[in-house]
């Protein structure tokens, strides 16, 4: 690990990292947040899963969850949200797709399939890494906005036993049947739905191991409420089971920043709780 930069904050510090992913096979960045008690002994983590057109660097500078975490006691891991440094064909014509947009999927279509492997990066090879080499605990949670929160509730879903916590900010929560959903797949996956599915959370709920209670948080006037997210689609499928989810509807809010850092804080709250920092 390359240490780019330093930054003290609340007592704590900012640090971005960078290191050859065998994963992606590409260098791939990452940010912490090490709060001051990582001073005494190890802390627990969270690990934050951006949304389309997002780097390791949107929430460390809007979500203003620093303070609280510093008070905590919690380490907050930001990963980017695709590799970088390449040329494939077309992947950095459009928002959806490619650079920036790499849907937390272990792509197995050309020209994706070498690189664009995120699932594995994020749930295995990251916190390895972060474990073997920062002053943390193996205790996590994970939490994301929009296509993080894809990824960070497909994350828990398919690995038991591995997350204290979830939450998603504005999630998309139907990716089988969402157009940025539908893109992203038939690119990463090939045409076949059947194959689509172990990235869905609203199908893969039904199937879960642990019912690992769920917190999403959701703007009434997201743009993308009806057409991309689909809360209560996921909503059913939790019902349907038995699922524990607390899914809080905020009226006026949208999809921007400004609404994760009004609610940043409860979710740190949860996580804290259930990680026992």
């Amino acid at each position: 690990m390359e240490l780019l930069s330093q930054t003290e904050v609340f007592d704590g510090w900012l640090r971005r990292y960078r290191h050859h992913s065998e994963a992606t096979a590409t260098d791939m960045v990452f940010a912490v947040f090490l709060p001051p008690q990582v001073m005494a002994a190890r802390v627990p983590v969270l690990y934050w899963l951006s949304g389309l057109t997002c780097t390791d660097e949107n929430f460390c500078q809007k979500a203003g969850a620093f303070r609280l975490a510093a008070q905590l006691g919690l380490a907050i891991v930001c990963p980017d949200t695709s590799p970088r440094g390449l040329a494939l064909p077309g992947e950095h014509d459009e928002d959806d797709l490619g650079s920036g947009a790499g849907f937390y999927v272990d792509a197995t279509e050309p020209p994706w399939a070498d690189h664009y492997r995120m699932y594995e990066y994020v749930t295995d090879e990251l916190p390895t890494l972060v474990e073997m080499n920062l002053p943390v605990r193996a205790d996590k949670s994970i939490c994301g906005h929009s296509m993080g929160g894809h990824g960070a509730l497909v994350a828990a879903l398919r690995n038991p036993g591995v997350y204290a916590s979830v939450s998603a900010f504005s999630p998309i929560c139907h990716p089988t049947e969402a157009p940025w959903g539908r893109k992203a797949f038939s690119a990463y996956l090939g045409p076949d739905p059947a194959d689509w599915q172990q990235y869905d959370a609203t199908l893969l709920v039904a199937s879960a191991e642990e019912r690992l209670p769920i917190l999403i948080d959701q703007g009434s006037k997201d743009p993308f409420l009806e057409s991309q997210l689909m809360p209560e689609a996921f909503r059913a499928a939790c019902d349907a089971v038995d699922h524990p989810l607390t899914l809080r509807m905020h009226p006026g809010y949208d999809h921007s920043y400004y609404f994760i850092a009004t609610f940043i804080d409860d979710h740190l709250r949860f996580h804290a709780q259930a990680l026992g920092a």
